[in-house]
């Protein structure tokens, strides 16, 4: 049986932000050495996705996501959790996904954004 998983096939490596809700901390625990993070993929159907994810839980198989790294390189991180939200700009995708604590790197969030920056001129 071919390994079920949701391939990103165009547009730029995906971008992983810290898993700050409490419930989904709790999914990377475990004997692996993964950290959770979560990400956000605009698609044409995130419903359909988000139902290939239960299927293979409801079988007990594992789901992964299939990216290419900032060096061009593929990669697969398992996938925990899935969600589909709708947005003015389209269907989103959100995956809460396990990566190799060794792999990653946040950058420091200083906590303001561009509009904090400039006093809200803009």
């Amino acid at each position: 049986m071919e390994e079920n998983k949701i391939t990103i096939i165009e547009g730029p490596p995906p971008v992983f932000e810290p898993a700050r809700d409490g419930w989904a901390l709790g999914l990377g625990e475990g004997p692996h050495l993964g950290y959770t993070v979560l990400t956000r993929l605009r698609s044409f159907n995130s419903a359909a996705l988000v139902e290939r994810c239960y299927r293979a839980w409801r079988s007990q198989s594992p789901i992964h996501l299939h990216f290419r790294n900032n060096m061009g390189l593929e990669e697969q991180a398992p996938i925990f959790a899935a969600r589909s939200v709708e947005t003015p700009e389209g269907q989103v995708l959100l995956l809460w996904v396990n990566l190799d604590r060794g792999k990653i790197q946040f950058e420091p969030d200083s906590g303001d954004d561009e509009n904090a920056r400039d006093g809200g001129k803009n």
